[in-house]
C-alpha cells in the first residue's frame, strides 16, 4: 500500500489552494458546499500542479470534501484527456506539461 509522503505544512498549503463556495461562516465554523465533478477535476489538477502524488495522498488532502471513488473518477477523467499520467515506477499521478 502506498504511503503518504506529505509534510503537514504541505497539506496546509494545498488545503489553502482548494476553493469551495462558502455557504456560511462565523467565528466557530465555515460551511462550504462540496465540489461537483467538474470542480473536483480542477481541484485535483491544482493539487497535482504542486507536486506528483499518489491516490492516498490526494485523498488525504481532500478528506471530508470528496470520496476516494470521486477522486479516482476525476483522475481517470484527467488521464483520458491526456492532462495527467501515472508514473509506473511509483504509482504517482503527474500533471502533463502544457
Amino acid at each position: 500500500m502506498k504511503s503518504i509522503e506529505l509534510k503537514p505544512e504541505e497539506v496546509n498549503e494545498l488545503a489553502k489552494r482548494i476553493k469551495l463556495k462558502v455557504l456560511h461562516e462565523d467565528s466557530d465554523i465555515v460551511l462550504a458546499s462540496a465540489p461537483n465533478d467538474d470542480q473536483l477535476v480542477e481541484i485535483v489538477k491544482e493539487i497535482l500542479s504542486y507536486k506528483p502524488m499518489n491516490l492516498k495522498e490526494i485523498h488525504h488532502i481532500l478528506s471530508g470534501i470528496a470520496s476516494e471513488d470521486k477522486i479516482r473518477k476525476a483522475l481517470n477523467n484527467l488521464i483520458s484527456r491526456g492532462e495527467v499520467y501515472i508514473d509506473s515506477s511509483n504509482g504517482k499521478y503527474i500533471l502533463a506539461s502544457a
